[in-house]
């Protein structure tokens, strides 16, 4: 019983707050981490911008004239704004909805199978996650900005 009693604990770990400015910066998430928050980042820009999610669908299906009004927009702008602006937040639209997407096929995929919740699968499937949502907003932008 005295052995025991006088063998020494192991220190236990010590939990602190997290410092935003001096912690986060060097800390290292991994790339499913970052997926993770864009995908909720993605949710709010769309949800963000619905008024003009709306405007634009509204505008472009109207009638002829306002499908003109709705290129012009986008040609000499708007508002004030330049057009390349307003082709700037659709590219924010796209890739947004791109990425929502395809990170919840990717949610979805991981909750049907149990095979996908590895540290592998995640690694793998955040990145292909990225590269294609990069890649098709990419595509889809050199198409608004008439590159093709």
């Amino acid at each position: 019983m005295t052995e025991l009693a006088s063998t020494p604990r192991p220190k236990r770990p010590e939990f602190r707050n997290i410092n935003a400015f001096t912690d986060l910066p060097s800390y290292r998430l991994p790339l499913a981490g970052i997926v993770s928050i864009l995908h909720r980042v993605s949710g709010a820009i769309m949800f963000m911008l619905m008024p003009f999610i709306i405007w634009m669908f509204d505008t472009s299906i109207s009638s002829d004239i306002s499908f003109d009004r709705f290129k012009s927009a986008f040609n000499a702008g708007m508002l004030g704004l330049p057009g390349v602006l307003w082709k700037l937040v659709a590219l924010a639209l796209i890739w947004a909805y791109l990425h929502h997407f395809l990170a919840g096929l990717r949610h979805l995929w991981m909750d049907s199978s149990h095979e996908a919740v590895s540290k592998n699968f995640g690694r793998q499937s955040a990145a292909f996650t990225l590269v294609v949502s990069i890649g098709l907003t990419l595509v889809l932008g050199a198409k608004l900005f008439g590159l093709y």
